[in-house]
C-alpha cells in the first residue's frame, strides 16, 4: 500500500512527464449544446452506456468480476463466462461514463460507476494481477494453467483498457480510487517483464497496453511506465531465439497478423488485424513524443502514409480483409465482402489524433472527420441500442445491425469515442499562443484562457459561427480555423480519391465580427487569424455544400468505372427502401444532377439527395428501415454495375462468410487450384449439398462455354473442398422464366486448369446458372469462371 501511496504522491513532486506540444481540452471542458452532435451524445450517455451495462450484466461480463473478488476472498463463486476477454468491455463503457459524466454530471450515474470501480478493486489479485478470465480459471486454450501462458490471452489487452478507464476516472473526477488499481497492475508488470526480468520479452499479441502506460505516465509522471512501454514496443518483431522465458504462444513468432513480423522501427506498412495495428501505431507516436525517439515518430509517418496511399476507405474505415480482420495489399478495397471493424475505425481515429497532435495539420483531422461521421458512426443505430461489428460499404441484403455480440468490443468502444471526438473540437498550443478550431459542432467550451460559443446546423449547413470570449479583454493569440479537406478539393490526404470537380479553397469564406479576413488556409489547412481578441468576438466560416462526385485510383479494381457520392464530410449511399428494392446495381450517370431534399430516417430529419431516378441518403443512416441492398459506389454505366471488373453480376445459393463472389469474374487466375493467395468463392461449409452459382451478363450474347477453375483444398491437405462429384449449366430466356438444363453440353471436370461445359449449339442468353453437387461429406469452391461467346 505505502508503494501504491508513493506512486500517487508522484503527482505533486515529479517533473511534468513530456507531451505532445498540441493539447485537446481536459474532457468535460467541451459540452455539446445543441444540433447533431448534441443528439448523439445525448443517446450516447442515456441509451447506448446505459444498453451496454444492460447486456454485460446479463452475459456474466460484470459477473465475472464478482466472482472472482469471491474466488479471492476464498468463498463460493460462479464460473467465468464469455469469451476470455470480456474484462475489456466493462471497462471500456467504465471509461465513457467517465467522460460523459465530465460532461453532464449525474448522480445516479456517478454512483453507478463508482459501484463498477469497487468490483473491480475487489477483482485484483494481491500483487496487482488482474484478469479474471485466468483468475477464475477459464477453460480456454489461451488461457492456460497458469499467468502469460499465451501471448495472445490478452491479459495486457484487458489491463492497458483497465488503465484508460482508471485515468479517464481519476482526469475527470480528481478521485484516485481507480487509479491505485491502475498503479498497483502497472507495477506488477513492470517487476515481471523488461529487461532483467526473468519472464522478459513478453509480447502482447493484442496491443493496447503500450499507449494506455504512456497515459499512466502522464497521469502519475512516474517514468517507469513509460519504460514498460517502451520495451513492449522493443519487444515485437524481436526474433524468437533472442526472447528469453519462452511460454507457449497464441502465434507464431514474426508474424504479421500480429505486427511482429519486423521491429516496429522498421515497419513500413500497415498490416495484420486492424485493430491491433491501429493501437499500436498509437503507441508508437506515445512513446515516440515523449521518449523523444524519432525512429519510432518516423516509422509512424511511413506506416500512415502507406494506410492513406492505398488502404483507406472513403468512410475512414480500414481493414478490408475479413478472415484476419485486418489489412490486405494496397488498393485491394473490396466494398461488400469486406471487414471494416467498428475498433478499427476507431482506433484509426485514435492514431490520427495523435498524429495532429504532433504536427497541427488539419489533414490528419480530415480522417478523424470521415471516422466519426461515417466509418464510425454507421455501426450505430441512431436510437443507440443496436449495432454493426463489421461497416460494409455495399450491401446485397439482409446485413442489420444486433444488439450485442459475443465478441462485443465495438459497442463500448463506441461508447468511450463519441465523448472524446466532441472533446476534440478545440485545441491549444501554448508554446505558439495558439487555439485550435477543429470541428464543428454547437457547444460551449471553457479553455481556461478563453471560453468559445459555437452555433452551426453543421453537417446540414457548412456556415459555423464561433464567439470568442478571452478572460481578459484585448489578449493577443492566434486563432487556427480548419478549413476541411473536401472543402479544398481533397476528399482524404494521399491521393487515393479524388473529387472529379474539385472545391476551391478560394470559395470559403471567413469573417470576424461582419468584416472578412484571409479566407485562404496555410499549407497546414487551417486559416489563420492573430488579433487581440475582445469579448463576444464572432468568427463565421462559410463552406460550400456542394455535392460531390468522387473517384477512386484507378488501381482499386473493385471501384473502377464507378464514384461515389459526398455533401460535406458525408458519404453517401443509396438503399433498396428507397429505390424499388434494389440498390446493389444502381446507375448514376456522372453528370446527373443531384438536389438536396429532407428526408426523415427513424424520427430523425435529415437532408438526402435525388436525381437520375434515384435517392441517397446519409451512409451513417443506412439500414434503419429493413436490411435492404445498399451502395456506396455507383456505376456509372450498365456494364459496371455488378460489382466485378467484368459486368457481370453474380449470386449463389450460399457463400461462406470469408468469401465472395466477385472473386468469380476479377479477372484474377490462380497458379493451381489450391492457390490461397487469391480472393475465393465456397459454398463452405455445405457438405455433399446441391447448390448453384447464377450469372447475369451485361446483355444478352451467343454463348459456346462456360469454365469453372475449381477450388481444392482438400487435395493439398488443407480442408474440405474439392472437385464436385458432378456440375452442370442452366440457362433461361428472361429473368423469372424458369431455369433448364443446356442440351448436348460436354464436360470436363479437372483440376489445377480449367473444366470447361461445351455447348453443341451456342446459347444467346444474359443468364446462366452453374449447379453444383458436392461429394459427401465434402464441399466445393470457385476460384474464377470464364463465359466464352
Amino acid at each position: 500500500m505505502k508503494k501504491i501511496l508513493i506512486c500517487l504522491a508522484a503527482l505533486a513532486c515529479v517533473a511534468a512527464a513530456a507531451d505532445y506540444p498540441i493539447a485537446m481540452p481536459r474532457m468535460g471542458s467541451v459540452k455539446p449544446t445543441g444540433g447533431f452532435w448534441a443528439a448523439r451524445e445525448a443517446t450516447n450517455r442515456l441509451v447506448t452506456a446505459t444498453a451496454n451495462l444492460k447486456q454485460s450484466r446479463d452475459t456474466g461480463r460484470i459477473d465475472n468480476f464478482v466472482n472472482a473478488a469471491k474466488k479471492l476472498r476464498g468463498e463460493p463463486h460462479g464460473r467465468f463466462r464469455g469469451i476470455f476477454f470480456n474484462d475489456s468491455d466493462v471497462y471500456k463503457v467504465a471509461e465513457g461514463m467517465a467522460y460523459e459524466l465530465a460532461m453532464f454530471p449525474d448522480a445516479a450515474a456517478a454512483r453507478e460507476l463508482e459501484a463498477l470501480i469497487e468490483k473491480f478493486g475487489a477483482a485484483q489479485e494481491p500483487d496487482g494481477y488482474i484478469y479474471t478470465a485466468r483468475t477464475l480459471g477459464d477453460r480456454h486454450e489461451r488461457v492456460g494453467t497458469h499467468r502469460w501462458y499465451c501471448d495472445d490471452a490478452h491479459e495486457l489487452y484487458c489491463m492497458g483498457h483497465m488503465i484508460e478507464a482508471a485515468v479517464a476516472h481519476h482526469e475527470t473526477t480528481g478521485k484516485d480510487n481507480f487509479l491505485k488499481v491502475a498503479c498497483k497492475a502497472a507495477d506488477m508488470m513492470r517487476r515481471t517483464f523488461g529487461p532483467g526480468k526473468d519472464q522478459i520479452w513478453f509480447l502482447p499479441g493484442h496491443e493496447e497496453i503500450e499507449l494506455a502506460l504512456c497515459k499512466l505516465y502522464k497521469a502519475t509522471g512516474n517514468k517507469k511506465y513509460l519504460d514498460l512501454a517502451m520495451d513492449l514496443l522493443s519487444t515485437r518483431g524481436m526474433p524468437r531465439d533472442k526472447r528469453v522465458g519462452e511460454r507457449k504462444r497464441g502465434f507464431p513468432s514474426n508474424h504479421a497478423y500480429y505486427q511482429d513480423h519486423l521491429p516496429v522501427r522498421e515497419q513500413k506498412e500497415a498490416v495484420g488485424h486492424a485493430v491491433r495495428a491501429g493501437y499500436l501505431y498509437a503507441g508508437m507516436c506515445d512513446v515516440g513524443v515523449m521518449s523523444g525517439d524519432d525512429s519510432l515518430l518516423r516509422a509512424a509517418d511511413t506506416i500512415w502514409n502507406d494506410i492513406v496511399t492505398g488502404k483507406l476507405y472513403l468512410s475512414g474505415g480500414v481493414g478490408a480483409r475479413p478472415e484476419i480482420e485486418g489489412y490486405g495489399p494496397a488498393f485491394d478495397l473490396p466494398n461488400d465482402r469486406v471487414c471494416l471493424e467498428t475498433c478499427a475505425a476507431i482506433a484509426n481515429a485514435l492514431f490520427n489524433e495523435r498524429m495532429f497532435l504532433r504536427s497541427g495539420d488539419a489533414k490528419y483531422l480530415d480522417i478523424v472527420e470521415r471516422i466519426a461521421y461515417n466509418g464510425s458512426l454507421c455501426s450505430i443505430s441512431i436510437s443507440g441500442d443496436e449495432f454493426f461489428y463489421p461497416n460494409p460499404m455495399a450491401s446485397r441484403g439482409g446485413y442489420k445491425r444486433s444488439k450485442w455480440f459475443g465478441c462485443a468490443c465495438c459497442p463500448p468502444n463506441v461508447v468511450r469515442f463519441i465523448p472524446q471526438f466532441i472533446n476534440w473540437a478545440y485545441a491549444s498550443d501554448a508554446a505558439k499562443n495558439t487555439f485550435y478550431w477543429n470541428f464543428f459542432m454547437e457547444n460551449e467550451a471553457d479553455l481556461g484562457r478563453v471560453r468559445l460559443s459555437q452555433k452551426t446546423d453543421y453537417p446540414w449547413s457548412g456556415v459555423a459561427t464561433l464567439t470568442v470570449s478571452p478572460a481578459r479583454d484585448g489578449d493577443e493569440f492566434t486563432l487556427k480555423i480548419r478549413v476541411p479537406g473536401w472543402a479544398r478539393g481533397v476528399p482524404a490526404p494521399g491521393g487515393l480519391y479524388e473529387q472529379t470537380k474539385p472545391s476551391r479553397a478560394e470559395d470559403v469564406r471567413c469573417t470576424v465580427n461582419g468584416k472578412a479576413v484571409s479566407s485562404i488556409p496555410g499549407a497546414d489547412g487551417y486559416i489563420s487569424v492573430k488579433r487581440a481578441w475582445r469579448r463576444g468576438d464572432a468568427v463565421t466560416l462559410s463552406l460550400p455544400m456542394e455535392v460531390k462526385r468522387i473517384k477512386a485510383d484507378d488501381r482499386v479494381a473493385q471501384d473502377r468505372g464507378r464514384l461515389a457520392v459526398e455533401r460535406g464530410p458525408l458519404l453517401y449511399c443509396a438503399e433498396g427502401v428507397d429505390n424499388g428494392g434494389k440498390a446493389f446495381n444502381a446507375v448514376l450517370p456522372p453528370d446527373a444532377e443531384l438536389s438536396p431534399a429532407p428526408i426523415v430516417i427513424a424520427n430523425t430529419p435529415m437532408t438526402a439527395l435525388k436525381g437520375a431516378g434515384l435517392t441517397l441518403v446519409p451512409f451513417f443512416a443506412w439500414c434503419h428501415r429493413g436490411a435492404g441492398e445498399m451502395q456506396t459506389w455507383f456505376a456509372t454505366s450498365r456494364e459496371t454495375a455488378s460489382g466485378n471488373s467484368q459486368g457481370v453480376f453474380v449470386k449463389a445459393s450460399c457463400c461462406w462468410r470469408l468469401d465472395t463472389v466477385d472473386s468469380l469474374f476479377d479477372g484474377v487466375l490462380p497458379t493451381s487450384s489450391a492457390d490461397e493467395s487469391i480472393p475465393r468463392f465456397s459454398f463452405w461449409d455445405h457438405r455433399g449439398t446441391e447448390e448453384w452459382v447464377e450469372i447475369e451478363l451485361p446483355a444478352r450474347m451467343p454463348v459456346k462455354s462456360i469454365e469453372v477453375y475449381w477450388f481444392d483444398d482438400h487435395h493439398a491437405g488443407r480442408g474440405a473442398c474439392t472437385l464436385p462429384e458432378r456440375w452442370k449449366v442452366q440457362s433461361r430466356l428472361f429473368p423469372g422464366l424458369p431455369w433448364t438444363d443446356v442440351a448436348d453440353a460436354k464436360y470436363t471436370t479437372v483440376r489445377d486448369a480449367f473444366s470447361s461445359a461445351t455447348f453443341k449449339e451456342p446459347i444467346d442468353s444474359d443468364s446462366f446458372r452453374i449447379v453444383v453437387k458436392s461429394r459427401p461429406k465434402l464441399s466445393a469452391g470457385m476460384l474464377e469462371i470464364r463465359v466464352n461467346r
